[in-house]
C-alpha cells in the first residue's frame, strides 16, 4: 500500500563558515541562494515520488542567523510506501512510516537529530488528522542506524498511526449481508408444498451473496489470505447455502413420507381382493360338492330299476321342469348365487307322478340354460316325489346351500375396509426441519454476529512497528 501527503520539511544545521557580526539578527535570503551554500543531502527512503512545489515560485524558504545556523524550509508532496496486514479488515489499523536520511554521508559525517524531541518534532493540523477512509490517532518517531556496505547511516522516522473507518463498508457489505440471510430464513415459514416460491428464496439469496462478496473484494488489495470481512461473507454465504440445502432435505423427505404412504394403502386395499377370492374359490368347491352328492344318488336310482332307460329321452323332456338350476358365476366377482328357490330346489332326480315307473335323469351342469317355459304341474309332482325319495339327505343340501348364500352376501356387504389416512404430520404444510429451522438457524446467526463483533472491536487491531532489519 501507499499513501500520499503533504510535508513541511524543515531542516536546520550549523555551518561555522557563515558566522557574521552586524545589526541584522537574521538574514533572509533568496531561495536561489541555497545553491551558494551546502545543503545536507536528505532523501526519503521509503518514498515512492517525491514533489517539490514551484508555483507561483518555489516553495522555499531559507534563513542565516549570526552564529551561522542555517534553517532551510520546503514544501514537498511525498507518495511514500505503508506495509499493511488486512488480517482485520475494515477493523484494521496501521502504523504508516516516513524514513529519511543522508543518502552519501554517513554517521562519521552527519548525524540527525529532533529538534523539538520525539514528542513536539511532528506536528500534524487538527484539520488534517480526519481523513476520508482513516482516522489519524497519533504519531511516533523514532531513529535507528542501518548498515550498508558504504557504512552506517543515521535513518530518522516518523510514524502515522491510521485507523480505518467502517462506516462505509458496514452500509455496503455488512447490513445486506445480515439482511440477505435473515431474507432466506423467512422462506422457513413458507408452507413445505410452495416449491417455486421457497425455490426462488434459495436460489436469489445465494446469487445475492455471491456478487457481495465481489465487490467487497474489489474494495481492498488482492492479498493472498482471508480478512474479518472474507470470513463474515464466508459465514453468511453458508448460511444461505445451508437454508437452501434444508429445503432440498424437507422436499425429499416430504416425497419419500408421501411414496410410503401411498404404498401401504396399495396393500391394504389389495389384501381384502384376496381374501374375497378365496371365499368365492370356497363356495365354489361347495357347489361342486353338493352337485357330486346328487349325481350319486342319481347312479343309484338307475341302478334299482334299469328298464326305465327305454323312455329317457321322453323322460327328460317332462323332467325338465324339475331340473335343478344352479348358477355359479365363477368369473365374476360378486358372490355366489344358487337359483334352487321354491321353484327348483337342487333336484338330481326327477320322476313322475306313477310310483311303478322311476327313471334316472342325467345332471344338467351348471352352464347348461333352463327352459323358461315349464309346466308348474310337473313342477310340483317333481318336487313332491324329491322330497319322498331323499328325506333328510335333501334337507341336508339345501341347508348347505343356504349357508354359501349368507357366506357370499357377507363377503359382498364387507367389502375392502377403509383405508386409514396418511398421518398429520405428512398432510400438514409444515415439516418437523422447518420447525427446527425457525429456531436454531437465527439463534446461531445471533451467536455468530455477538462473538464476531465482540472479538474484533474490543480487540487492539493495531499493526505493530515493524523495524527494518
Amino acid at each position: 500500500m501507499e499513501y500520499t501527503m503533504d510535508v513541511f520539511f524543515r531542516q536546520t544545521w550549523v555551518d561555522k563558515r557563515l558566522k557574521y557580526e552586524g545589526p541584522v539578527e537574521i538574514l533572509r535570503l533568496n531561495n536561489l541562494m541555497v545553491t551558494k551554500v551546502w545543503t545536507p543531502d536528505t532523501f526519503f527512503r521509503n518514498g515512492k515520488k517525491s514533489v517539490s512545489h514551484t508555483m507561483t515560485a518555489p516553495n522555499k524558504l531559507f534563513r542565516i542567523m549570526r552564529n551561522g545556523t542555517i534553517l532551510y524550509t520546503m514544501r514537498l508532496t511525498i507518495i511514500a510506501e505503508c506495509p499493511m496486514r488486512l488480517v482485520n479488515f475494515p477493523m484494521d489499523g496501521h502504523a504508516c512510516p516516513l524514513k529519511f536520511g543522508s543518502y552519501a554521508y554517513p554517521k562519521t559525517e552527519i548525524m540527525y537529530s529532533w529538534t523539538k524531541g520525539p514528542d513536539q518534532s511532528v506536528e500534524v493540523p487538527e484539520e488534517s488528522s480526519s481523513l476520508v477512509q482513516y482516522d489519524l490517532v497519533g504519531q511516533t518517531v523514532s531513529s535507528e542506524t542501518v548498515k550498508s556496505i558504504t557504512g552506517e547511516y543515521i535513518v530518522m522516522t516518523v510514524y502515522f498511526h491510521l485507523k480505518r473507518k467502517m462506516g462505509y463498508f458496514v452500509i455496503q457489505t455488512y447490513i445486506p449481508c445480515i439482511m440477505t440471510v435473515m431474507l432466506s430464513q423467512v422462506s422457513f415459514w413458507i408452507n413445505k408444498e410452495s416449491v417455486p416460491a421457497r425455490t426462488v428464496f434459495g436460489i436469489t439469496t445465494v446469487l445475492t451473496m455471491t456478487t457481495l462478496s465481489i465487490s467487497a473484494r474489489h474494495s481492498l488489495p488482492k492479498v493472498s489470505y482471508a480478512t474479518a470481512m472474507d470470513w463474515f461473507i464466508a459465514v453468511c454465504f453458508a448460511f444461505v447455502f445451508s437454508a437452501l440445502i434444508e429445503f432440498a432435505a424437507v422436499n425429499y423427505f416430504t416425497n419419500t413420507i408421501v411414496i410410503k404412504g401411498k404404498m401401504n394403502a396399495s396393500n391394504v386395499c389389495s389384501q381384502p381382493q384376496s381374501s374375497s377370492a378365496q371365499k368365492l374359490k370356497d363356495d365354489e368347491e361347495t357347489i361342486q360338492k353338493v352337485d357330486t352328492n346328487s349325481n350319486l344318488r342319481k347312479r343309484v336310482n338307475c341302478a334299482v330299476q334299469p328298464d326305465s332307460l327305454k323312455g329317457m329321452k321322453v323322460q327328460q323332456r317332462s323332467n325338465n321342469d324339475a331340473t335343478t338350476k344352479v348358477s355359479v358365476a365363477g368369473q365374476m366377482h360378486s358372490a355366489v348365487a344358487i337359483q334352487n328357490t321354491s321353484k327348483s330346489d337342487v333336484n338330481p332326480f326327477s320322476s313322475f307322478g306313477n310310483s311303478n315307473q322311476e327313471t334316472c335323469t342325467p345332471s344338467v351342469p351348471p352352464s347348461t340354460p333352463t327352459l323358461d317355459n315349464q309346466d308348474p304341474e310337473h313342477s310340483k309332482t317333481g318336487i313332491t316325489n324329491l322330497h319322498h325319495l331323499l328325506g333328510a339327505k335333501l334337507q341336508h343340501i339345501q341347508a348347505v346351500s343356504s349357508s354359501s348364500e349368507q357366506s357370499a352376501e357377507i363377503s359382498s356387504t364387507s367389502s375392502v375396509p377403509p383405508v386409514k389416512p396418511l398421518p398429520a404430520s405428512s398432510n400438514s404444510g409444515t415439516s418437523i426441519i422447518d420447525k427446527y429451522a425457525r429456531i436454531l438457524f437465527p439463534a446461531i446467526f445471533g451467536v455468530f454476529n455477538m462473538l464476531y463483533w465482540i472479538v474484533y472491536l474490543s480487540k487492539n487491531t493495531m499493526e505493530k512497528k515493524i523495524d527494518p532489519g
